[in-house]
């Protein structure tokens, strides 16, 4: 089973010169990468969002497996759809799915389902891969894509999906890193916006996952990913981090001009 690229093209470019060119354009030289344990990054076109992301990929020493988790903008399949087995294509070519560990997350994580067919035409994952081609050509990953979901059903997710990161890691002698897929607010003025970002952000990286839960439902913050960043945070926090790190908060206002109407972007890292 290989799912293709669908977005190539026109979130980010086709042909894999040009593709690879322009990720090494949103890569900071002097920036010393390091080994973390969760990441949260955009996943507009790479000409809006591409450079927020590529700090964030930059700081980070990509190990063997990527569990990515993302929201389901289309609403087709399980509320939590795991894609199981067999590679996805970019223009950079083929990554593997480490089918041991999703597995293992089939059976240990309550509410995951096998659902690769619900994967087919979502963007959110598929714009994190040529980041981590660039970073560690031969990475393997388990995509998760996440519909609406209750913080308690969440957390009891995380927990669990703790536990299986560390058996997988203690059993393989490898590193997992869980990256989550999120823009920020969607079409508000550039000063609204920020207004209703920084607060989610500020609970993001104080790994607060009921505070930025409650904090997106209550004021209604247009961020796409609110469920894919709570499993990460409460997966996180049972993995024992305490904190993280902001790297970059900006608008797709920057690039375009328009700050009447923008999408918000961020960046984290925890380590």
């Amino acid at each position: 089973m290989q799912r293709q690229a669908i977005v190539a093209g026109q979130f980010y470019p086709d042909r894999p010169q040009d593709l690879r060119r322009q990720l090494e354009s949103f890569m900071p030289p002097d920036v010393v990468a390091k080994r973390v344990r969760g990441l949260m990054a955009p996943h507009a076109g790479y000409v809006y969002s591409g450079a927020i992301a590529g700090e964030g990929f930059s700081r980070v020493l990509v190990p063997e497996t990527v569990i990515l988790i993302g929201p389901n903008h289309h609403g087709i399949g399980a509320a939590a759809a795991l894609y199981n087995r067999g590679s996805w294509l970019t223009p950079l070519g083929e990554v593997a799915i480490d089918e041991q560990l999703a597995r293992a997350l089939l059976s240990g994580v309550p509410g995951l389902a096998a659902d690769p067919a619900a994967h087919r035409y979502e963007h959110s994952l598929e714009v994190m891969l040529p980041f981590l081609q660039l970073r560690r050509p031969d990475v393997r990953i388990v995509p998760l894509m996440l519909q609406s979901h209750s913080f308690s059903d969440l957390a009891g997710m995380g927990e669990a999906l703790a536990a299986m990161i560390r058996d997988h890691e203690e059993t393989q002698g490898t590193r997992v890193l869980l990256l989550a897929s999120s823009d920020m607010s969607h079409y508000e003025p550039a000063e609204v916006a920020r207004a209703h970002d920084l607060p989610v952000l500020e609970r993001l990286i104080t790994l607060d996952a009921a505070g930025l839960y409650q904090r997106v439902l209550q004021q209604r913050v247009s961020m796409c990913g609110i469920f894919a960043a709570t499993l990460l945070l409460t997966t996180l926090t049972a993995l024992g981090c305490k904190r993280g790190e902001l790297v970059r908060y900006g608008n797709s206002g920057e690039v375009s001009g328009d700050m009447s109407s923008v999408v918000g972007y961020a960046s984290a890292l925890f380590s």
